[in-house]
């Protein structure tokens, strides 16, 4: 059993990081269930009204994702990943 989309790469979230170079930016790594490749996505913070679910997983397009090269990292998002899909479903609001 798959559960993949037809459309792209099912990744998980497993980072949410604010960053260090401007104020605002909130980074968002989601990552393959192997761990071996993530897709980042970066969401700035502009007002209280400007409502935007972050999701459990998002569907990347094949292209759009890196690979992890580090196996330290590769080892984390794949268990954060792989946590990820026990406890929710992907379109899950955290």
């Amino acid at each position: 059993m798959s559960n993949q989309p037809e459309d792209g790469l099912r990744v998980w979230l497993v980072e949410r990081t604010y960053s260090d170079d401007e104020q605002n930016l909130i980074i968002l790594t989601y990552a393959t269930p192997d761990g071996e490749q993530y897709y980042r996505k970066e969401r700035a913070l502009t007002s209280f009204t400007d409502v935007r679910d972050t999701t459990a997983a998002v569907d990347a397009e094949p292209g759009n994702l890196g690979m992890v090269d580090d196996p330290d990292l590769q080892e984390q998002y794949a268990a954060e990943a792989q946590r990820m899909q026990e406890v929710h479903d992907p379109d899950d609001v955290i």
